[in-house]
């Protein structure tokens, strides 16, 4: 099975056993998913590895809770995610991704200047 990246308009079961262990601190019944506010996964047998939620503004993207599953982190997996997640919104010319729930930020910082972002006031972005 080959790893791909999702946007999740709705949930599996599965999928809400899964966004538990991503997120713990939010329950899946309080993640808003519309055309504004997205959350794409990344998905391997039917598991979700890791998440990220976006919105999207006009040609603007937030970025935040990017958070991998522990098991699965330094493989990639992340980074994958972040370049999907781009690249299926091409009408976004300025990203930018927030310090909110982020667990290690000396982690984060590096991992997103590897993926191509620059460090701003609370967070990171890309343009």
């Amino acid at each position: 099975m080959k790893l791909t990246i999702v946007r999740l308009t709705t949930l599996s079961e599965q999928d809400h056993i899964d966004l538990g262990k991503i997120w713990p601190e939010y329950s899946s019944s309080s993640l808003q998913m519309d055309d504004e506010h997205r959350i794409y996964a990344a998905r391997f047998n039917e598991r979700l590895l890791g998440a990220v939620r976006v919105t999207l503004k006009c040609s603007q993207g937030a970025l935040d809770s990017l958070r991998i599953r522990e098991i699965t982190r330094r493989r990639g997996v992340g980074q994958y995610l972040i370049e999907e997640v781009l690249r299926m919104n091409p009408a976004i010319d300025s990203w930018s991704m927030t310090e909110i729930g982020v667990e290690d930020k000396t982690a984060m910082g590096a991992f997103m200047l590897a993926v191509g972002f620059t460090v701003q006031r609370s967070g990171w972005q890309k343009r």
